[in-house]
């Protein structure tokens, strides 16, 4: 080619459309053809872009680590291994070939099409739609350069002044992606579909010595109309191959005249193409499979040399976000830990980092990551939330769960940065986030007597009552996991009525210094606690089980109080004061094998008592039930103290022998000489917090 001339380079700048003030853009005429010259914006003349390499001699620009980023469009994964398996590309024989994927993650918000504006979002800022903002192909598209910056602003802003960068593109589409930022590309040349200007150029600013240069070719992808097995789209890959493969020999020339000079070259395609060539956009396995060429062994890349899988296993290799890291890395520029936002790992490394996933935790304040880990897994996994550290997890790690802690209910996002080794690899993550309850501070009014029930055997940490199995013979209860979720509630009681002593006792026993039922000081109380079914409610049976009493529950219009379990898991309360007098509030129900929190409140100045149950399946149930004097009169029952799976008298299963024996969990068994409201009560459920956080 003939160089430019003045007045052909300044025909070309009435084309000149800038992008900001630092960023020139360059159109080259439309065609593929080799023999035109093209203008060519903040270069110097340099070497043609022919076949030969330039002479050797002393390197323009400066030495040391170099990058050449090479986007060819249409050119498929299986189209480039066959070319190559055919000797047809040269050229390109001694790059390293592996199979990867684009697209984000199908059903997250890192979802994208698998179209060219995304995927050149994606090549440039390594991040997905979610962070790089591109959707569409259309001239209104821009990466967001505050979420987002390019590969260039990134190489610019961590390196020393002076440092060059250049794009060369066929595709018109591609510059306006970068319009938000400026100052970052000091040479830009729209080619505007004029393959042999891109070679061209590129090999100009190869030859002038710059640090970053991204290139894009199209000829492939125009070809791919005509079908993957056309003559015309077989000769644009071979045609393509061997523009890239000037380029290389340009650099080959550069390393032999100076062996500081460190060039990483990657090869790369947007997206993949479905069987008729198209780019559908869809998320099918076909369109989401590219490749990564590299004239360098990366440790990080699997699959060198290796079909694509042919379904989801192909989420399990290297990624398109994992380019730009892997510039960067190389460059010297990669951010650290602190500033790293990339949602890939630079290829480099030893550990291979992948599928970075995160998810809202059931409780609403929490967020679920998780990830996968592969090569070199000896170093502890930090992880870092809006770059700060918030965990240090040993070695081999694969997942954390992040409390999360705001000031008010809303939604939130967080940016994650999963740290394992020398791999990094960073992901957005939303919560709608729920505050958690905590427990009413006024539940220490009154408290008389509390078992947390973490260790046998039972103690009342008020010391104003004793818990013990009804005979010294007797079932001595067992310590049972809990499922609580703070770590210093971890044990419950469970106490199983088919462990008895020869007379048939089973179940516990309460006993208080001060009956509150029969204290005349004391005009309300509430007794509470936590209960476990087993896993099919076995005891729930039309005659009922006794799960606390202090009567003879035989009947419920025997003296004292009861709370029984019977068919389909209800819960009923019951009062008596002999003679046939009682009252009773019914239908509560459980979800078997799960915890409930159960409060009785006794009102016994305004004659009422009133029934809880919370369960998480359920809303809050409540009901009551209207009391008399005569019922209030005989409120302590049998005096005998309280059963728990047992009644009053220590005999009730032995007695009532069609109410099947089975075990039954107690956790925070606690009386109160007040009547608690609805909301105290609603705090220890939703908080499932222990009382003896209120406690001095």
């Amino acid at each position: 080619m003939r160089p430019t001339t003045p007045s052909h380079a300044a025909h070309f700048a009435r084309w000149l459309l800038p992008l900001a003030t630092s960023l020139a853009l360059a159109a080259c005429g439309g065609g593929g053809g080799g023999g035109a010259s093209f203008p060519l914006v903040n270069v110097p003349p340099a070497n043609s872009g022919g076949s030969n390499p330039p002479a050797s001699g002393t390197n323009q620009g400066k030495s040391g680590p170099k990058a050449l980023v090479v986007e060819i469009d249409g050119l498929t994964h299986a189209a480039l291994r066959d070319a190559m398996a055919q000797n047809k590309v040269p050229a390109l024989q001694s790059l390293r070939v592996a199979p990867a994927w684009t697209g984000g993650a199908n059903g997250t918000p890192s979802e994208q099409r698998t179209t060219d504006g995304p995927g050149w979002g994606t090549l440039l800022t390594g991040t997905w739609v979610t962070r790089h903002g591109v959707r569409w192909d259309t001239a209104d598209q821009r990466i967001d350069a505050k979420l987002a910056p390019s590969i260039f602003a990134l190489a610019k802003q961590n390196k020393a002044a002076g440092y060059k960068t250049a794009s060369v593109t066929a595709n018109a589409l591609y510059p306006r992606l970068l319009a938000n930022e400026s100052g970052t590309v000091d040479g830009a040349v729209d080619c505007a579909g004029a393959d042999a200007c891109v070679t061209e150029r590129t090999a100009q600013f190869i030859d002038a010595g710059y640090d970053l240069t991204v290139a894009q070719y199209g000829a492939p992808a125009a070809a791919a109309d005509s079908g993957l097995k056309s003559g015309a789209y077989q000769r644009a890959i071979s045609d393509t191959s061997a523009a890239v493969g000037r380029l290389l020999a340009r650099i080959a020339q550069r390393t032999a005249n100076d062996a500081k000079e460190d060039w990483l070259v990657i090869l790369t395609t947007g997206h993949g193409l479905d069987a008729f060539g198209t780019a559908s956009g869809l998320q099918a396995i076909d369109n989401k499979t590219i490749f990564i060429a590299s004239n360098k062994t990366l440790a990080a890349l699997p699959g060198t040399g290796t079909a694509a899988p042919a379904d989801t296993a192909l989420l399990q290799v290297a990624a398109a976000t994992d380019i730009a890291p892997t510039v960067l890395r190389h460059l010297g520029a990669l951010p650290s830990s602190e500033a790293y936002n990339f949602n890939g790992q630079a290829l480099q490394a030893a550990t291979s980092l992948r599928n970075l996933f995160a998810k809202a935790g059931a409780d609403k304040n929490s967020i679920e990551l998780s990830w996968t880990l592969a090569g070199a897994a000896t170093a502890p996994v930090q992880v870092l939330r809006d770059g700060k550290l918030v965990a240090t997890l040993p070695a081999g790690s694969t997942a954390y769960a992040d409390p999360i802690v705001a000031d008010a209910d809303g939604v939130y996002t967080y940016q994650y940065t999963v740290v394992a080794g020398e791999a990094s690899v960073a992901l957005a993550a939303q919560l709608a986030y729920v505050k958690p309850a905590t427990l009413a501070p006024t539940l220490a009014n009154g408290l008389v007597n509390y078992y947390p029930l973490d260790t046998l055997p039972a103690a009342d940490l008020r010391n104003a009552s004793t818990l013990a199995p009804w005979a010294a013979d007797a079932d001595g209860g067992t310590s049972v996991d809990d499922g609580f979720k703070l770590p210093y509630k971890v044990k419950a009681l469970r106490v199983d009525s088919t462990v008895k002593n020869a007379s048939g006792s089973a179940g516990y026993r309460l006993l208080q210094t001060t009956d509150v039922a029969t204290n005349p000081a004391v005009t309300a109380y509430t007794l509470g606690f936590w209960v476990r079914t087993d896993a099919t409610c076995s005891q729930g049976v039309s005659n009922g089980a006794s799960m606390l009493a202090n009567k003879n529950y035989t009947t419920g219009a025997n003296a004292g109080l009861a709370i029984g379990l019977f068919g389909s898991c209800e819960i009923r309360f019951n009062v008596g004061a002999g003679g046939g007098i009682r009252a009773d509030s019914n239908g509560y129900g459980l979800s078997a094998g799960q915890w409930a929190y159960v409060a009785v409140v006794i009102d016994k100045a305004n004659l009422k008592l009133t029934g809880y149950v919370f369960d998480s399946a359920r809303a809050m149930q409540t009901g009551s039930a209207t009391l008399t004097s005569a019922l209030v009169a005989q409120l302590g029952g049998l005096k005998n103290g309280i059963g728990l799976n047992e009644d009053g008298t220590g005999q009730y299963y032995q007695r009532e022998t069609s109410s099947p024996r089975g075990a039954m969990d107690f956790n925070e068994f606690a009386i109160w000489n007040r009547a608690l409201t609805t909301d105290e009560l609603t705090s220890i459920f939703k908080s499932g917090q222990p009382l003896m956080l209120l406690l001095p």
